[in-house]
């Protein structure tokens, strides 16, 4: 994968940096992790391998393929969140996204963070696999990170853990490049349960 001035692009939009405000959401994690559902590395990783293949992971890999193809299909994003927590959290990225963008002279419409991305991205013309796994790995990284912090973990599993996950990115994002949204057929429950719990949790740190 040589260097060009789009992989630069995409990869800082999809940095820690970029002002998406993702640190601030756990996508219903820190509800797991208060009642021990995720309480080491291995009920971590494990948790966060089921949404990639199952849940948001796959979802938004299909959303932001669609979106690089040029459809539109922010409705159907917006449908397809389970709870009104993780509506928000996709929307408030989304815009936000579209700010910081809009910064840097790229102009798209506010939609769901992977429609968004892959309205900004579309106009790189980068593999649309390359994409997706950047894509998925940005998300995976974010929520690494809740573990790290929340549980808490060490930085070494932490680290090992978002290695272990980089085999299925890539393997999801070769997948997603050529789906439709017919292809949206799962979804991770516990983690969709998660995210609704976490509403009346009286105490939180993250937004979702």
């Amino acid at each position: 994968m040589s260097a060009t001035p789009a992989l630069l692009s995409l990869m800082q939009w999809l940095s820690p940096a970029f002002p998406t405000g993702a640190f601030a959401y756990s996508h219903g994690m820190e509800w797991a992790i208060s009642v021990g559902d995720i309480s080491d590395a291995a009920s971590a990783e494990g948790w966060l391998s089921d949404v990639l293949r199952f849940g948001a992971g796959w979802q938004d890999a299909v959303l932001l393929a669609c979106a690089l193809r040029g459809e539109d299909v922010a409705d159907h994003a917006c449908a397809l969140a389970p709870s009104r927590e993780r509506l928000a959290e996709t929307l408030d990225q989304g815009r936000a996204f579209a700010r910081g963008v809009a910064a840097l002279g790229i102009t798209v419409a506010d939609a769901p963070l992977p429609v968004a991305v892959g309205q900004a991205a579309h106009g790189l013309n980068l593999p649309p696999a390359q994409v997706i796994a950047l894509y998925l790995h940005s998300f995976a990284a974010n929520l690494v990170s809740v573990a790290v912090r929340f549980v808490p973990l060490g930085q070494s599993d932490g680290q090992r853990i978002l290695a272990a996950l980089h085999p299925m990115i890539l393997s999801l994002a070769e997948k997603a490049a050529e789906a439709s949204l017919d292809d949206i057929t799962a979804s991770a429950l516990g983690a969709d349960l998660a995210a609704m719990r976490h509403e009346t949790m009286p105490v939180r740190i993250y937004r979702t």
